[in-house]
């Protein structure tokens, strides 16, 4: 927790999760652009969350820089903590469906949609969904929204560790 102490002071957190939030974006869109894996209903809400910490953190460090208060970071890394959280369930909740542990919500496609054989007409529209039963990628027996669950655990608990860092000493 020490070596993590000065990343943790002041806006440098919210800074992070920012850029963090981005690459995870990126990384969503460069398997759907190059790989050809078409997100379900369950992987956009995962993008979701990356989109609203992406404006909270920009919001937050404007507002940092307008009026510096440790009071106002404390409360700020909580909110990114559960916003990372809920990111972390929603995750969980698709790999779960994945694994058949659970039903899928309605709407959910059951079978995987060809992308080589989509029609371009109408390009600016979504014309198929992936289902949300199929996980068409693993990397040591986790898909990419069991990895992403892991991912957003370790954010939130960071983010939480950034609050703890923050707080204003009794002498303040």
């Amino acid at each position: 927790m020490a070596a993590l102490s000065p990343m943790l002071k002041t806006w440098r957190w919210p800074a992070i999760a920012l850029l963090l939030a981005a690459a995870m974006l990126a990384t969503a869109h460069a398997f759907e652009r190059f790989a050809y894996l078409l997100p379900c209903q369950l992987c956009l809400r995962q993008r979701e969350v990356y989109w609203a910490v992406i404006a909270m953190a920009a919001t937050g460090l404007v507002l940092w820089n307008i009026r510096q208060n440790r009071r106002f970071m404390v409360a700020f890394n909580i909110m990114l903590a559960l916003v990372f959280l809920t990111g972390a369930v929603v995750a969980a909740y698709h790999a779960g469906v994945e694994w058949k542990w659970w039903p899928a919500p309605t709407g959910c496609v059951e079978g995987a949609v060809d992308v080589m054989s989509l029609s371009l007409d109408g390009i600016d529209e979504r014309t198929a969904t992936a289902s949300c039963l199929d996980a068409p990628w693993r990397m040591l027996g986790l898909s990419m929204a069991g990895w992403n669950a892991i991912v957003s655990i370790i954010l939130s608990a960071i983010s939480f560790a950034a609050a703890a860092v923050a707080l204003p000493k009794v002498s303040d």
